[in-house]
């Protein structure tokens, strides 16, 4: 019984382990299902395997991911020609974007709408706080939804370095 039981938990460990980095391609709090998937192993253990510093280590990097994940599509809007405010604006537009997408396609619509949320808020500031040219502001947009593609990405790397250090602490 005790096997089974441990070969269960492990399925479903592996399991939350692949929904969390699906979620953080998608924009959401991936990482922090991951951090809770290995805190419920290390109480299931009895408190035996990683320990404080090792989960203090990959609160750190959920924390990090998130702030790598909206940093990056205000990276690609300075990037590609905005300035301060286009970058806000993007981060902005990120938010609200992801808010307005997810009802209409949880999850597909959250990254959809953060991704296109960075996009038109950078072009909206650019174009109508700037003035500047239709082209230059797309352009900007563009950079701000890159910017937020590649933060996503970043944030799945970011939960296999919590996956690492999870591996080598066990």
């Amino acid at each position: 019984m005790g096997t089974a039981l441990a070969i269960l938990g492990w399925a479903l460990f592996g399991l939350t382990v692949i929904i969390g980095l699906a979620l953080d391609l998608v924009g959401l709090f991936g990482n922090w299902i991951i951090f809770g998937a290995v805190g419920v192993v290390w109480a299931a253990t009895g408190f035996q395997h990683f320990g404080a510093w090792s989960l203090a280590a990959l609160v750190g990097l959920a924390v990090l991911g998130e702030v790598i994940e909206t940093a990056a599509a205000g990276y690609g809007t300075a990037k590609f020609g905005g300035n301060r405010r286009a970058v806000v604006a993007a981060c902005v537009g990120c938010v609200l974007g992801a808010i307005v997408g997810t009802p209409w396609f949880p999850v597909v619509g959250t990254l959809l709408g953060a991704c296109l949320g960075a996009f038109v808020g950078a072009v909206a500031h650019e174009y109508l706080n700037e003035q500047k040219q239709a082209r230059q502001a797309l352009w900007t947009g563009l950079g701000a939804a890159l910017g937020k593609v590649a933060g996503l990405f970043a944030k799945v790397l970011v939960g296999f370095a919590m996956l690492l250090i999870a591996a080598l602490t066990y």
